[in-house]
């Protein structure tokens, strides 16, 4: 058998083999025809209304007793209500609370949230733009971050709708130990006092 015999049949035999994986794969992938793709979407937990707004954006509602120690009002009826400023044993301290719109109209401008800077814009929507501000020891303490540059904090609201509370929250470095009050903000809200709790 020459050379160009046998290359000629060893392109026959790719091309039988490719031909039989795809084949395979589509037999592979065919249904009985009866559930129709029914079962993907009872198994996804979420109506066609669910699937489009704040994915990821809300763990839990907020508590309705939920003490406020400090509210940040925002533009066209919203606000940021903190409900708690803890500091961790890990170094870090969480700001935690709930963004309120008691608007009439849905609120769609949370993309200034995230502030002005690069790594933090690439990721989407978040709170990464919050900061504390130690006024005693002239610090500015920004939202910490993961490894791929992603903040620690709650991510994907793109809108607030009219009546909604969403639950938010924010992990900064801690500020030493004898820091006790920094003062919180997030762009396009007022800033507030707060005191940081153990």
């Amino acid at each position: 058998m020459s050379i160009r015999h046998a290359a000629k049949a060893r392109r026959g035999a790719a091309a039988v083999a490719l031909a039989a994986g795809l084949l395979l794969a589509v037999a592979g992938c065919g249904g009985d025809g009866e559930s129709g793709g029914k079962a993907e979407a009872e198994s996804s937990g979420q109506s066609s209304e669910d699937k489009g707004a704040n994915k990821g954006a809300k763990p839990s509602e907020p508590s309705e007793d939920a003490e406020v120690i400090a509210q940040l009002k925002g533009t066209d009826g919203v606000a940021l209500e903190v409900h708690s400023v803890m500091r961790d044993a890990g170094g870090f301290v969480t700001v935690n609370g709930a963004v309120k719109n008691d608007g009439q109209k849905d609120f769609y401008k949370t993309a200034e949230w995230r502030g002005t800077e690069k790594e933090i814009l690439a990721n989407g929507h978040s709170l990464g733009g919050a900061a504390l501000i130690d006024e005693k020891g002239k610090k500015r303490y920004y939202v910490l971050r993961d490894t791929e540059g992603r903040c620690l904090c709650t991510t994907g609201i793109t809108n607030v709708g009219a009546g909604e509370a969403i639950p938010v929250f924010v992990q900064f470095p801690a500020p030493p130990e004898g820091t006790t009050e920094v003062e919180f903000s997030l762009p396009t809200f007022d800033s507030a006092t707060v005191e940081i709790t153990e």
